[in-house]
């Protein structure tokens, strides 16, 4: 019976090992509008974050001020310490998130990470950078004037 819950815990312990260390490809954007943010770019900082992957579920993401012109980007990357990038399509613009109300022609962008991603990031030692909301930057496409 003993030997049993033994194999039983390693088991476990392995299957949470995979599950946090497993690589996670969320990026959606190709190679080529990364090549573009190269060249010309605008970056935001987070206005706030949230890390607390132990509750679960959207209980890590940075909320940036976005001035309203790029509203109609066709894409953005997060970063986050730990040279990680993400690529995403913007959506769900709003004028205020968790008591953060944006400021005039601005609107804001609440950005989710995985919660395995931070837990991972809490187990490597970036807990600190994670929580510092100066080390999320939303880089978009720089808009072409007409």
């Amino acid at each position: 019976m003993r030997r049993r819950l033994i194999y039983g815990l390693i088991l476990l312990f392995s299957l949470f090992i995979t599950i946090i260390w497993w690589p996670v490809n969320d990026s959606n954007c190709s190679l080529i509008n990364l090549l573009k943010l190269k060249q010309q770019n605008f970056q935001v900082q987070a206005t706030q974050v949230l890390v607390k992957p132990w509750l679960g579920e959207h209980h890590v993401y940075g909320i940036f001020q976005v001035p309203d012109e790029y509203k109609k980007s066709r894409f953005f990357v997060l970063s986050i310490p730990g040279d990680r990038q993400y690529c995403s399509r913007p959506f769900g613009y709003r004028e205020n998130y968790d008591d953060v109300f944006a400021e005039p022609g601005k609107l804001l962008i609440k950005h989710y990470i995985r919660s395995r991603i931070a837990v991972k990031m809490i187990f490597q030692g970036l807990y600190f950078q994670l929580n510092n909301p100066q080390n999320w930057t939303l880089t978009f496409p720089k808009l072409k004037v007409n």
